[in-house]
């Protein structure tokens, strides 16, 4: 087993296993972060008197009275090493590039002073529809110096979703692109931008980026002041920037996270678990509107370089990630597991290059994706890992003191009671499915939502199932090992390609057609399945013939996304629905993974007790066994 930051850690504390590592962790909550802080460096421009003030999972007050930057801890790298690389850029829309220390710093420093030109303070909001380049990099951690808050969303998302998560946002300021390259396609987003812009009453400001290079570029003219050396001291209730829940219920919970929480929660998961620092290359592929870009920029937090990649992955085929890979000479290098199985099944052999440890998230990784990564990559360790756009963060992933179990997450990580409780809030015997909760309050746990003054619907998200236990809504199987396995989400999120797609944007885009009355949604990402279905209540007389179906799935791509386009779409005659009227999505994602309709539905509860029965009929016609 390899030495490592925990391994150095866990001696010091007198702990020789990890078991006995994390078992003190949790029981020595506050004396844990404390030490782990400490033991990491991390810069406090003033110090915290303790780390925790209450062990209340719901409501802890972190590092009271301690104030830090985001920007300043990762800026600090650039005076020990200003001329080693900070962050290496890739992608199909225009030529890499690469950015020293001291480069980042300088363009760091001008942005924030650009933004505070245009009247950006402590506590403002700015936000972006751009990619994962090095102008979004750059704008996030100038955000960040001023003290201000960051939200962004990608460009592949259509005017509607970016309307719904960023009008909660309310952003003064945007940035924006012009358009991107997807591979071979070229995507114009000047008439989206366009929609956007008026859709947002708060903007005072548009700063235009001409990336694919028709547009107008605004973006020297930031840049053209003198570099800002004052970093804004902020401390845990400021936050750092909102990130969106998937919407499956409504529009997207705009979560606010902690700066504080963020900056310490983000240096141990990556210094401890992934043992990142200044001699790695980290490199997960992820857009600008998931969370793992918000973790792939806290490398900078270790000092370590990160590579930014912006386009298909698949173009021209499966091996354009490895190649960047290998090129950039990565040694961590993320994706999602629907990626993995996918050059599983392409018969992929990429080359290992430096790559020392694989990570995967999105989705559960499968057994044979564990052993399609040891066969190509030569038994190097996978981090499967498990946690959610709420935390950003990890709940459960791995740790350099224990050994892999292919096809299990190797466990809980430090700091953190992860548990598996029944429907009575009893914990679960080891080999018994439950729901994942947190028993322990975590630095990263959300300040609350935009909007929620009351803190109610927080509560209500996370805290009511098992009152005040956080519940994140997936189910988890603890094993003998000491690992465990997450079989997928206990509520009705879709999860494709790594992405998080919520229900209710497809019901807004599908259901606005004059031809559709009614829609359901379900993803079946089981047993090597990654299939997304969409059912259509068509208006009477009508029948779902090429030209609906072709018209259907446009307006699902320009609307949202490509991810949001099904791969089988189908009329019904109904759907099925329970008495308060809500969509029975999670019992027909079942039925068609193969349960039986008698144990995942109860026909007393729904509306139409025949409205279920065309789908367990599907299933069938599907070649789905049902037990």
């Amino acid at each position: 087993m390899m030495s490592s930051r925990m391994h150095e850690l866990a001696s010091s504390l007198g702990c020789s296993t990890y078991d006995q590592l994390h078992g003190w962790s949790v029981s020595n909550l506050d004396e844990f972060w404390t030490q782990a802080t400490d033991f990491l460096g991390v810069r406090w421009i003033e110090r915290p008197t303790s780390s925790l003030s209450n062990r209340r999972t719901h409501g802890a007050t972190w590092f009271p009275a301690g104030a830090l930057n985001y920007t300043e801890a990762i800026l600090a790298h650039a005076e020990s090493m200003p001329d080693r690389i900070a962050v290496i850029e890739r992608g199909q829309t225009r030529s890499g590039t690469q950015l020293s220390w001291s480069e980042l710093s300088d363009q760091v420093r001008r942005c924030a002073s650009g933004l505070r030109r245009l009247g950006v303070k402590r506590g403002d909001r700015v936000a972006a529809y751009a990619p994962n380049v090095v102008e979004t990099l750059v704008a996030s951690l100038a955000t960040a110096q001023l003290g201000a808050i960051w939200s962004s969303c990608a460009p592949e998302f259509g005017p509607r979703a970016v309307i719904d998560r960023l009008g909660q946002f309310e952003p003064t300021v945007l940035l924006h692109i012009d358009g991107y390259r997807y591979g071979h396609k070229v995507i114009d987003r000047t008439a989206d931008v366009a929609t956007i812009v008026s859709g947002l009453p708060t903007l005072r400001t548009t700063i235009a980026l001409s990336y694919l290079g028709s547009g107008e570029d605004q973006w020297s003219d930031l840049m053209s002041s003198p570099p800002l050396d004052d970093f804004e001291p902020v401390g845990f209730t400021d936050p750092i920037y909102v990130l969106y829940s998937s919407g499956t219920t409504g529009l997207p919970k705009p979560i606010v996270h902690s700066h504080v929480g963020i900056t310490v929660e983000h240096t141990v998961a990556l210094a401890l678990h992934m043992d990142l620092g200044p001699d790695d290359r980290f490199f997960w592929f992820s857009t600008t509107g998931w969370m793992m870009w918000n973790l792939l920029v806290s490398g900078l937090l270790v000092g370590s370089s990160i590579v930014l990649f912006d386009g298909d992955p698949s173009h021209p085929d499966l091996g354009t990630l490895w190649t960047v890979a290998n090129e950039t000479e990565t040694t961590v290098f993320g994706a999602s597991a629907g990626f993995f199985m996918n050059c599983r099944k392409a018969d992929l052999h990429p080359d290992r290059g430096s790559i020392r440890l694989v990570g995967s998230t999105g989705a559960p990784l499968p057994r044979e994706g564990f052993d399609w990564i040891d066969a190509v990559m030569g038994g190097i360790p996978v981090n499967s890992t498990s946690g959610g756009t709420d935390v950003c963060s990890s709940f459960v992933g791995w740790n350099p003191m224990t050994r892999v179990v292919p096809g299990e997450i190797t466990g809980p990580m430090l700091g953190r009671a992860v548990v598996a409780f029944d429907s009575e809030g009893s914990v679960c015997d080891v080999g018994v499915q439950g729901e994942l909760v947190v028993t322990t309050p975590m630095p990263s746990m959300p300040l609350g939502f935009l909007g929620d003054d009351d803190g109610s619907r927080y509560r209500n998200t996370y805290f009511t199932q098992y009152p005040g236990v956080w519940t994140q809504g997936d189910w988890i199987t603890f094993t003998p090992n000491g690992g465990c396995v997450i079989s997928g989400r206990s509520d009705a999120t879709l999860n494709r390609g790594g992405v998080r797609l919520g229900s209710s944007d497809f019901y807004a885009v599908v259901e606005g057609l004059s031809e559709v009355v009614d829609s359901l949604v379900v993803h079946v990402d089981d047993a090597g399945r990654d299939d997304l279905y969409l059912f259509v209540v068509l208006s009477p007389g009508l029948d779902l013939d090429e030209e609906l179906e072709g018209r259907i799935r446009r307006e699902l791509r320009t609307s949202l996304s490509p991810r949001h386009v099904p791969d089988v779409m189908a009329a019904v005659p109904a759907v099925p629905r329970t008495l308060s009227g809500k969509k029975l999505e999670v019992p027909v994602k079942k039925i068609l993974s193969g349960s039986d309709a008698a144990r995942v539905t109860s026909n007393e509860s729904l509306s139409d007790p025949r409205s279920i029965d065309w789908y367990v009929d599907f299933a069938h016609r599907q070649g789905v066994d049902q037990g």
